[in-house]
């Protein structure tokens, strides 16, 4: 926080009492909030490439959720932290807390909901093949939700710092992982197999995983699965929204990225991130 000097309650109570209970007007420099959340900065990235009035908000939504993927990420990141400690409550707030950051973030597909073809195609062309699919944090989320594939990528190959977290991210443990390594270690019958595994390779669902899910419904663990369900279900919300705006703004066109577009996102909507947690509730 560069410029920012750190207050304690006492100096806020005595910056209160010398303003008369007013806020402060004046400053050295730019204010502190300007100097914290980067105002400046953040406010010269909208930089459209035409004159069409709908522009600004497709990219300003663009640019929002770009920085919830971020956020998703992080905390995913630190579940799997807490998870390899065996803090499962820790684990369990993070991933709840995460759940608010996902609705926020499938929230902002209002922003685009009134989206017309007539009106997207105003500024489509000039995108050129600027597409969604190719959003390297996006991807990273899916890698976490354990939706993986080496060929998502090489789009990023001529990125270098880019390219080597998400060979990195394809390689190691998804969320899901890290929770049933921590099951395993919690003596939960999790199958050897579910945890020595090819990270980057598909998870192939069991019978055995969906009976340790059943057991720890039974038991103190329940929260970190229904955590986990509420986090598939947000995601599954997202895919939807995502695939509704497509409909809604372009129909089924070509996407700009190279793929089919609509079909494309249809068919990615099928794969089911914590499988078992879904097909246990039918054992329970």
């Amino acid at each position: 926080m560069t410029g920012t000097r750190q207050l304690s309650e006492h100096d806020r109570e005595l910056r209160s009492i010398a303003n008369g209970g007013l806020p402060t007007l004046a400053f050295d420099s730019a204010t502190p909030y300007d100097d914290y959340v980067g105002t400046a900065v953040l406010h010269r990235l909208q930089r459209t490439v035409t004159d069409a009035p709908e522009e600004l908000a497709f990219l300003v939504t663009t640019q929002v959720m770009e920085l919830y993927f971020g956020l998703l990420r992080s905390e995913w990141q630190l579940a799997q932290r807490q998870l390899d400690e065996d803090d499962d409550a820790a684990a369990t707030a993070t991933i709840r807390r995460s759940v608010r950051h996902f609705e926020a973030l499938n929230a902002a597909w209002a922003s685009l909901s009134w989206l017309t073809p007539a009106q997207f195609n105003r500024f489509r062309d000039a995108l050129g093949e600027a597409s969604g699919f190719q959003s390297a944090a996006y991807r990273h989320v899916e890698f976490l939700l354990g939706n993986k594939s080496e060929a998502l990528t090489r789009p990023h190959r001529r990125n270098p710092e880019t390219y080597r977290e998400l060979v990195k991210a394809l390689s190691e443990p998804s969320l899901y992982d890290s929770v049933l390594a921590f099951l395993a270690r919690r003596g939960h019958a999790v199958p050897r197999k579910a945890i020595e595994r090819d990270y980057a390779a598909d998870y192939e669902p069991s019978p055995e995983v969906e009976a340790v899910w059943v057991e720890v419904y039974g038991g103190p663990l329940a929260p970190l699965g229904e955590a986990l369900t509420d986090l598939a279900e947000r995601f599954s919300d997202w895919r939807y929204r995502h695939v509704m705006a497509v409909r809604r703004s372009m129909g089924a066109k070509p996407g700009s990225g190279g793929s089919n577009g609509l079909a494309w996102l249809e068919r990615s909507m099928q794969r089911q991130v914590f499988p078992e947690l879904w097909t246990a509730r039918t054992l329970m």
